[in-house]
């Protein structure tokens, strides 16, 4: 009796395999035991970013929240220092976002918090 290849599976998880390494370069996108690698390889790196692009979001707000509270002579970890002492729950997100697109709100919060 003749070995059995199972073909129909093999063939189709070559052609998932392919499929994710579509828009890859030359022979990264057209030969399977290249592209395996490098598919691998690009799922490692999404892994590993997506636990980062949430470290950069939060260096960005920070950033942007210390920049916004300055003119009032206050430095980034006073401010929060002065929220958690006055006890307004509002995260890093919401605060450079006010501070970009309300600076006439983050200037009243920045105000309410120093009295």
């Amino acid at each position: 009796m003749p070995r059995s290849k199972n073909k129909v599976a093999a063939h189709r998880r070559r052609k998932k395999l392919l499929a994710k390494a579509k828009g890859y370069w030359g022979a990264r996108s057209k030969v399977h035991t290249i592209a395996k690698t490098h598919v691998e390889k690009g799922l490692v790196h999404a892994y590993r970013d997506r636990k980062l692009k949430k470290r950069n979001y939060r260096n960005l707000w920070v950033i942007r929240i210390n920049a916004a509270v300055r003119p009032f002579g206050l430095s980034y970890s006073k401010f929060i220092n002065l929220l958690k002492t006055s006890g307004v729950e509002i995260n890093r997100k919401m605060l450079a976002q006010l501070s970009t697109e309300h600076p006439n709100a983050f200037a009243a919060l920045v105000n309410f918090i120093q009295k």
